[in-house]
């Protein structure tokens, strides 16, 4: 009995996998989508950041002129 049970845990593990795989398989393209678009976020938020840093030099360049 004890080596049934291992047995069906075993193909329930297996079953368990290949739906999971299955899934991925068949959503991926979404799942990527998904990954580009938290990409572009970060980018977005990196060029927001790197606009708020203030450069004094840039402000009066033209009033040693």
């Amino acid at each position: 009995m004890k080596v049934a049970r291992f047995v069906l845990k075993v193909v329930a593990l297996a079953l368990a996998t290949a739906a999971a795989v299955c899934t991925v398989i068949a959503f991926w393209d979404k799942i990527a989508e998904c990954f580009e678009w938290l990409g572009d976020k970060a980018k977005a938020r990196r060029r927001y950041a790197e606009g708020c840093v203030v450069d004094d030099e840039d402000d009066y360049t033209d009033w040693d002129e």
